[in-house]
């Protein structure tokens, strides 16, 4: 997949991929409020190319959780979008149950074996 301009609910995980609807990838994920797409794990130049329709952003750091980096903290809090990193276990239902609520939530994922 190399683009998928929805948001969708993820489905399952795991074996380094993601699963939602009819839709399988096989690598990191980023999920924008115009779609989703590969992500390459570091860069976020993508999130704030749509901050006005973000308010949360959740970051799936893997099987273990990784601390985000002070700067990145920083600056999604001066664009006002909350920032919650946490394993991608957590991260999904977190995800999952925002967008449920119809949140302005985005997320990014990092894939698990």
């Amino acid at each position: 997949m190399k683009f998928l301009p929805e948001r969708r609910a993820i489905d399952s995980f795991g074996g380094g991929g993601f699963r939602f609807g009819d839709h399988s990838h096989h690598g990191h994920l980023l999920v924008l409020p115009s779609g989703m797409r590969a992500w390459g794990g570091t860069d976020f130049s993508a999130v704030f190319g749509e901050k006005e329709e973000i308010d949360f952003f959740v970051v799936g750091t893997g099987a273990n959780f990784i601390r985000m980096d002070r700067i990145l903290v920083q600056q999604f809090a001066a664009l006002a979008i909350s920032l919650d990193a946490m394993t991608t276990s957590a991260a999904i239902h977190s995800f999952n149950f925002m967008l449920g609520e119809e949140r302005r939530v985005a997320a990014a994922f990092m894939a698990v074996p």
